[in-house]
């Protein structure tokens, strides 16, 4: 059984997210706290899938967010149009010149190395994006008059405030309404609900977001800390039996009957540079599994997820076929962690090289 997908030629987007989008700040193989100088690149956990989605399978994307208007807002909107991502539902705040009442979101990012693990030291309080709130995005002509095929959103921009965690309901409510398909990654984050209620109020709002996804993703600690599901027989994600997993989606499933996928990577964290990976879908009663990447090299694995949830939407999108998008999610995944940045910078062709078995030979 297939996803109730539009037709492409009934939509003016194949996909459009909706999220925060930071100005990545990478000491590159040095440590923030001793830094002179950094690489500057754009991220955001549900952007990262419409730019992958644009970049590496051509597919027609935007993304939903804000930016108060001053050159660092300018900055972020010109990496996203390098992309290649729409940017037509941008909002523009007014710059009160110090960022006393909002301000751009900034996220230094350490890429980790061996034994020493990556490091996000996000700098997004009273940020523009965190301050959207419902009535401010018009959805009836996104979704209604000039129609989406897929929407994208998470846990992060639900997280950021109370506002933004009533707009993503709101936003899924209406994507609902006009048949588009939805899909939202947990992507729990302690730091990020700590002083807004905790896990009791990250579970609450998790939970009434979960009633309108048709695709959830997810590892471990997301379904247990945003659902409220457990795995038995595992103790952490980097031992995890797939038969563990699938146990605890199959319970998720039965209470969210309207699931159609629930998916997510399995990762081994042998260390910061070296990872088994590989990844696990659920659709129509059935669990598929991805090629295994035994021990991947990694360089940087941040937006490694968010790169397979954008694989994974292609498959759907282009083939509508479960198998196909736990392939093309997990082999985008794995070769955006071989890259700097939050970005995939892979192309199709690599993607279906990789998971049809090419190996690493030299190219000429």
């Amino acid at each position: 059984m297939s996803l109730p997908i539009k037709p492409a030629n009934s939509c003016a987007f194949d996909q459009i997210s909706l999220g925060e989008v930071m100005l990545r700040l990478d000491p590159g193989e040095g440590r923030i706290r001793t830094a002179r100088h950094f690489q500057v690149w754009e991220g955001g956990g549900e952007y990262n899938t419409s730019r992958g989605l644009r970049k590496c399978f051509g597919l027609k994307t935007a993304v939903v967010t804000a930016f108060v208007d001053n050159e660092v807002g300018h900055l972020v909107e010109d990496f996203i149009m390098q992309g290649g991502v729409a940017t037509d539902f941008i909002k523009w705040r007014e710059d009160d010149g110090i960022g006393r009442t909002v301000r751009n979101g900034l996220n230094f990012t350490e890429r980790g190395f061996g034994i020493r693990g990556a490091v996000g030291n996000p700098d997004r309080g009273n940020t523009a994006a965190s301050q959207l709130k419902p009535g401010d995005i018009d959805w009836d002509h996104i979704f209604g008059k000039l129609g989406v095929r897929w929407f994208h959103t998470g846990g992060i921009f639900a997280a950021l405030s109370a506002s933004t965690a009533e707009l993503t309901v709101e936003a899924v409510k209406a994507a609902n309404r006009y048949g588009t398909i939805v899909s939202y990654d947990l992507n729990y984050r302690p730091s990020l609900w700590k002083t807004i209620g905790g896990l009791k109020m990250a579970q609450e709002v998790n939970r009434e977001i979960a009633k309108y996804v048709d695709v959830m993703i997810g590892n471990e600690e997301d379904f247990t800390a945003s659902l409220g599901f457990e795995v038995k027989g595992a103790e952490t994600l980097a031992h995890i039996e797939t038969d563990a997993f699938k146990a605890m989606i199959e319970t998720a499933v039965k209470e969210f009957q309207n699931f159609k996928v629930a998916a997510t990577t399995l990762r081994r964290v042998i260390t910061a540079t070296k990872n088994d990976w590989s990844a696990i879908l659920w659709h129509d009663g059935k669990f598929h599994e991805s090629r295994k990447y035994p021990e991947l090299e990694i360089l940087d694995r941040v937006g490694g997820g968010d790169s397979f949830a954008s694989g994974l939407q292609f498959g759907f999108l282009q083939f509508n076929d479960a198998q196909k998008a736990a392939e093309y999610g997990a082999a985008h995944g794995a070769l955006a962690s071989t890259t700097p940045g939050d970005t995939s910078m892979a192309t199709r062709k690599e993607v279906e090289k990789t998971f049809g078995g090419g190996g690493a030979r030299v190219v000429r």
